[in-house]
């Protein structure tokens, strides 16, 4: 018997079919989405126990910042790693980019209350990141990339934006570490992330493995 609600559906590079509670029902290259972290979850991206988690210290090491960097931070949130590169990329821009209002809101009333002025708040779309094109040369996505609704235009957008030697820095919880307490549908495994990323063109330049819980994968253009 053939129930209605297993049915299986193809639009694209996507697939729709039923999922798991953590999941929107839409698949791409054999993932399911994950639903979209809203701004109510502020507090956890700001929580005391983040650099201990994640090392953030190291994570900014790995990017390698120079003063005169153009940087966007692809779903930035409340701008936990913006308000940290932008010193360290003093002559250059840092784009903090989200879909959520109410981010760039909190974002908003920090940088006046830090009277930080190379920071550029961007509104994106589902569908893009509405950067310049050929303007940027570090992209960053922490544990954001999973939740994208559509992941090959919005890479595609990324890629536009990232000029000939840019790089991306995919920071995703290591889907194949069971013991790191995330959620399924919230990890990614350095597999699936480099055949994702392939299809858009990119290739994997290097997965750094000194942070805790994270995978510091580094895409460059192919």
């Amino acid at each position: 018997m053939h129930c209605k609600g297993q049915e299986t559906r193809a639009e694209g590079a996507y697939t729709y079919k039923q999922g798991s509670y953590d999941g929107i029902g839409k698949w791409y290259l054999g993932r399911e989405i994950a639903h979209v972290m809203g701004y109510q979850g502020i507090n956890w991206l700001e929580r005391d126990e983040r650099e201990e988690e994640e090392n953030t210290t190291k994570l900014l090491r790995n990017m390698d910042i120079a003063a005169d960097d153009t940087i966007a931070d692809i779903g930035a949130g409340s701008g936990y790693h913006v308000f940290k590169m932008a010193p360290k990329a003093s002559k250059g821009i840092v784009y903090a980019v989200d879909i959520q209002e109410e981010m760039l809101t909190a974002m908003r009333s920090k940088k006046e209350e830090t009277g930080i002025s190379n920071i550029k708040l961007t509104k994106g779309s589902e569908k893009s990141v509405n950067l310049p094109e050929n303007s940027v040369d570090k992209v960053l996505m922490v544990d954001v990339y999973h939740e994208f609704n559509y992941p090959v235009e919005m890479i595609a957008s990324i890629k536009k934006a990232l000029r000939p030697d840019g790089k991306i820095y995919l920071i995703e919880y290591r889907g194949e570490d069971a013991a790191i307490p995330i959620k399924e549908l919230h990890k990614m495994t350095e597999k699936q992330a480099v055949k994702e990323m392939e299809a858009a063109g990119m290739k994997l330049m290097e997965n750094m493995t000194n942070l805790p819980w994270q995978h510091c994968m580094i895409f460059v253009k192919e």
